[in-house]
């Protein structure tokens, strides 16, 4: 079955859902003032693209010499880039619900990265803030912030529309038996799980997208894109136009070189070219002025394809291809290389081309961004900060960026704090802090806590009180939740799964191996 004949097989129902018909009667005016217009006819549309372990040295515009992403390349010359965002967790899980509750790791719901801890019933999300005020609201891709028949399934916090993945374990599979659409699962032809199908997944899930943006265009929006290219298994077809990007490299030929690691950049390049075809659609629609579109990646990158002339992994995602210079550690711990994230956002008229950011955020400032940008109510528990001044101006926005005192986080056994230029971290339980200084030590090499106690323990204070216990959402039960995780492999194998990816070990001196960051119980490669 091709890409176009699944589309019409969803038929008349998924039209229905995609356009909001049945919520146009919720439709009201915003609470506030839009920074952008007065009535809800002109609300900024919203796209948010967050790629699934995209790392942040693994575009070509960051001087990677082997990846190519030539569209997302152009849209940070068309925008603006920030230097320093950061994940609101290390992992899948967590982040996802950093970034759609605005609420730090002390407080979210969502702590462990198991796959399947569900959001509260009560919690509020970027989706429920903005369907609230009419905007239609689609999700296509990984959700991770709770399994089937859970009180944290997408279309109870806010969205019309999800369609892709509910777990994270299912999300390792491009060719997946089925995926889910609030709910429900729709059958990808000639697929039993595993690595090898007919039906490939992610194709699906971006002309879903599309088809969604398509469906809106007289009414305001908000499309979340968490892609899962090019996480999980490292799979992309022979026939993708991406190859073509790579036809006269040598590396490519080399056959020394794992097949795993040229899928991977085939896929980066196939999420680049997604990108492009987002923007082009919304210039075919004359959507483009009026429509903020960021692109991101979820958490920090991961070691990948590890050799002993690649020791921080081939593609180098935490490693600064121009001057050397790296990030410590990668996704698990709670160092900058399992932190430090790609930022782009492009609006034309609204925001000036080709800048580049140093303002510190972190993924749950998105929520109150967007609430101010479209005059949304936020909730009253978000730990985020509104960094709309920083993305339209002081004047547009009608006040200057504030910023953090402080920012938290919290992983397993690991707790981090940041405060401007420092950053102090705890690695394991009972471990002693660590401080650092990262405009002198970007690579967190070396502890600077005994020489500044009075800022450690400032900081520290900050972390006791950032903590509270977790209450995670619940399951009425778990049956299709575990069916999900088991179709990851689906019929194509017998055995348990296990198909598993590890964490970084790190050699080179002063860099702490991952094993030392976080423990393995903690860090699942969800």
């Amino acid at each position: 079955m091709n890409r176009r004949q699944f589309i019409k097989m969803l038929g008349a129902a998924g039209a229905t859902l995609y356009s909001g018909a049945t919520h146009a009667a919720n439709r009201k005016p915003p609470s506030a003032a839009s920074p952008n217009s007065g009535d809800g006819e002109h609300w900024p549309n919203i796209v948010y693209i967050m790629s699934d372990e995209l790392a942040y040295y693994e575009l070509s515009h960051m001087g990677n010499p082997r990846i190519r992403t030539p569209r997302i390349d152009h849209m940070a010359a068309e925008g603006l880039r920030f230097t320093q965002a950061l994940a609101g967790a290390p992992v899948c899980a967590p982040l996802r619900c950093t970034l759609m509750t605005g609420k730090h790791t002390g407080h979210a719901s969502v702590r462990a990265n198991d796959g399947g801890t569900p959001l509260r019933a009560e919690e509020e999300t970027i989706a429920s803030m903005l369907k609230n005020i009419g905007y239609a609201t689609g999700g296509f891709g990984k959700w991770g912030c709770g399994g089937r028949d859970s009180t944290g399934v997408p279309e109870k916090h806010g969205f019309d529309v999800f369609f892709g993945y509910y777990d994270q374990v299912h999300a390792h599979s491009f060719y997946p038996p089925y995926l889910i659409r609030n709910s429900e699962e729709v059958e990808l032809a000639g697929n039993r799980g595993g690595r090898t199908g007919q039906t490939y997944s992610h194709y699906v899930i971006m002309d879903e997208a599309l088809k969604f943006i398509r469906a809106n265009k007289d009414r305001p929006f908000f499309c979340y894109l968490p892609i899962t290219p090019p996480h999980g298994m490292n799979d992309i077809p022979a026939d993708d136009p991406a190859w073509e990007l790579y036809k006269d490299d040598e590396w490519v030929e080399d056959a020394d070189v794992p097949q795993d690691a040229k899928n991977y950049a085939a896929m980066v390049t196939m999420v680049d070219r997604n990108v492009g075809q987002v923007l082009e659609l919304l210039r075919e629609l004359d959507l483009e002025d009026n429509t903020i579109v960021f692109f991101t990646g979820d958490n920090g990158g991961q070691d990948r394809f590890r050799s002993k002339e690649h020791a921080r992994g081939y593609f180098g995602p935490n490693v600064n291809p121009k001057t050397g210079v790296e990030f410590r550690g990668g996704k698990g711990n709670l160092y900058e290389g399992g932190l430090r994230i790609p930022f782009i956002v492009r609006w034309p008229g609204r925001i000036k081309p080709s800048r580049v950011s140093d303002l510190l955020f972190y993924q749950p400032d998105v929520l109150p961004t967007l609430a101010e940008l479209t005059g949304a109510k936020t909730p009253d528990d978000i730990d985020g900060l509104s960094f709309l001044p920083e993305l339209i101006g002081s004047r547009a926005a009608g006040r200057k960026q504030q910023k953090h005192e402080f920012l938290y986080w919290e992983f397993g056994s690991q707790t981090a704090v940041r405060m401007g230029k420092w950053k102090a971290i705890q690695p394991k339980k009972n471990a002693a802090w660590q401080l650092y200084d990262l405009n002198a030590d970007l690579s967190e090499t070396t502890d600077i806590a005994a020489k500044h106690p009075d800022i450690l323990a400032r900081m520290k204070e900050f972390a006791e009180k950032s903590h509270e216990p977790v209450r995670p959402g619940t399951f009425t039960t778990r049956t299709r939740h575990e069916r999900d995780r088991k179709a990851k492999w689906g019929s194509s194998r017998s055995e348990t799964d296990n198909y598993t990816e590890k964490v970084n070990r790190i050699t080179e001196k002063n860099l702490i191996p991952a094993e030392d960051a976080t423990s393995s119980s903690e860090y699942s490669p969800k």
